[in-house]
């Protein structure tokens, strides 16, 4: 079986996340990156199984700038066979959309039996992308699991809702993305590390993947403008000198909160 698990290095969340007013994208610069937690934990899910399967070849792929190779490699490290890691300058500043139809298009080109990703980044916090993904693949999508169990032709688990606990159930090939109930990733030990340093690592640009970046049928949208969160203002302060009722409610009126 092969396994291609998604994973994404993003800015780590307890350092400062801020966006360039030049250009409306993520400052890098402004704090560490890190690999994103919910994408260690969807590799996780698949070392898991490649534990008790040693046909399984676990694959980590990102689309990320060249700078985030080191970031990748890490999930190597952590037990992934190969990465594969999408990098071209064309790809600065993609949405979600050019973003889907590039790494589906990685994903076509490597051969998947299964596609395992998170269920939204910590800094985009898009959400959409693995459905986007599974569309593209014209495979099925079971998204948002607390649970997963991988076979040899299908994928059971469960999925958290407002009502209960839903069972389910899609045969391969497919798409699942989990959510951060799943377990947490194991620590790459220097073992691991040493021999990430010799696994196949395969950068790819968009040539390779015959995508072109300033094609309309990819680019749906844009930044037309962006602002600086204003600071903070000291809040309306109500003295009650009998008063006060009628002062709130004029307060929640003016505000279209009544």
């Amino acid at each position: 079986m092969k396994i291609i698990v998604l994973v994404k290095e993003v800015p780590d969340t307890y350092g400062d996340r801020k966006l360039s007013l030049e250009t409306g994208l993520a400052d890098r610069a402004a704090s560490e990156t890190v690999l994103d937690e919910i994408g260690e934990r969807a590799l996780e899910v698949a070392l898991s199984h490649a534990d008790k399967d040693a046909d399984t070849e676990v694959i980590v792929m990102s689309m990320a700038p060249e700078g985030a190779a080191a970031t990748v490699r890490k999930g190597l490290a952590m037990g992934a066979a190969r990465a594969v890691h999408v990098a071209d300058e064309l790809l600065v500043g993609a949405d979600l959309g050019l973003t889907a139809q590039v790494l589906a298009a990685a994903i076509q080109r490597t051969g998947f039996d299964l596609v395992i990703t998170g269920n939204l980044s910590t800094d985009g916090s898009g959400g959409v992308l693995p459905a986007m993904i599974a569309e593209l693949l014209a495979a099925p999508h079971a998204s948002a699991l607390t649970s997963v169990q991988i076979t040899g032709d299908g994928v059971t688990g469960e999925r958290a809702t407002d009502d209960g606990t839903q069972q389910v159930q899609t045969a391969l090939p497919a798409v699942i993305s989990i959510t951060e109930r799943m377990p947490d990733a194991r620590f790459p030990n220097f073992k691991g590390i040493m021999a990430a340093k010799k696994k196949p690592f395969e950068t790819l640009t968009l040539a390779d993947l015959a995508i072109e970046a300033d094609d309309p049928a990819y680019s749906r949208s844009i930044v037309i403008s962006i602002a600086e969160k204003p600071a903070r203002t000291a809040g309306v302060k109500i003295v009650d000198e009998g008063d006060a009722g009628e002062q709130l409610a004029e307060f929640l009126a003016q505000n279209r909160l009544v």
